[in-house]
């Protein structure tokens, strides 16, 4: 099959106050797309105006990472939050990143939530329709980025926002195409070579050996690379280099 462009996005401004976490302008000079935190799971109001200006400076997409309101847990706690205040957070979130985007001459331009809510919207209906009303009150044009085949597609499908597939070049999977829990063993693939294998197998072919051995189809339009593991810079740009010598061309979708 002839290989679609693809989108390579990372989290990015994952610290608060002194602490820093991902090194963002090494991996800014990497991605195409980045997904800040908004100052829920991490991020504050300095970080996130630093971040919107290094990547409009190098044109990168900016994306809003909306989270459940934790960073004691770094937003990957389980939590049960009524709808309407869940919509009312993440349009907050949308709309605080949107300030730093502006001044900074870009704008947000898609949404993808973050940790325990990321993988509670792939089956919840609910909390995926709140996700949506957010994203609706704070812009009706926004992509949002996400699992394909989550209820969290179907929602904003159904509202009329374009939807964006990702996959997870690091991650695990199920063999129903879902990302195997972190909690598991071998949730996180930590092997370098294996993880640009399963980035440029995703890309090119539109599959990924699971964890169970089977062969899982997932086309996506994003590859995910974590900003927070060891020697993400590094796994970043040897993913890059090797998709684009393979004739898969990196854009960002939005």
């Amino acid at each position: 099959m002839t290989p679609v462009p693809i989108d390579l996005n990372a989290d990015l401004g994952e610290g608060f106050g002194r602490w820093t976490l991902t090194d963002d302008e090494q991996l800014l000079s990497v991605v195409t797309s980045a997904n800040v935190a908004c100052g829920f799971h991490a991020g504050d109001a300095a970080t996130m105006r630093r971040v919107c200006e290094l990547a409009a400076a190098r044109g990168v997409r900016i994306g809003a990472q909306v989270s459940y309101r934790d960073l004691a847990g770094f937003g990957r706690r389980a939590m049960d939050v009524p709808a309407a205040e869940l919509a009312a957070e993440v349009a907050y979130q949308i709309g605080a990143l949107e300030v730093f985007a502006r001044a900074a001459g870009s704008r947000v331009s898609y949404v993808k939530p973050h940790g325990a809510l990321y993988n509670r919207v792939v089956r919840d209906a609910e909390q995926a329709a709140a996700v949506v009303d957010g994203v609706l009150l704070a812009d009706r044009t926004l992509p949002v980025l996400g699992l394909p085949g989550s209820r969290l597609h179907e929602a904003a499908a159904a509202a009329g926002l374009p939807v964006v597939a990702e996959a997870f070049g690091d991650r695990a999977y199920r063999a129903d195409g879902s990302l195997l829990p972190r909690g598991q063993e071998g949730a996180v693939v930590t092997d370098p070579d294996e993880v640009v294998e399963r980035a440029l197998s995703m890309a090119r072919f539109g599959v990924v050996t699971a964890h169970c051995g089977s062969s899982v189809a997932v086309r996506a339009r994003s590859l995910c690379l974590h900003g927070d593991t060891p020697g993400a810079v590094g796994l970043a740009r040897r993913v890059r280099e090797r998709l684009e010598a393979s004739g898969v061309r990196v854009e960002a979708f939005a």
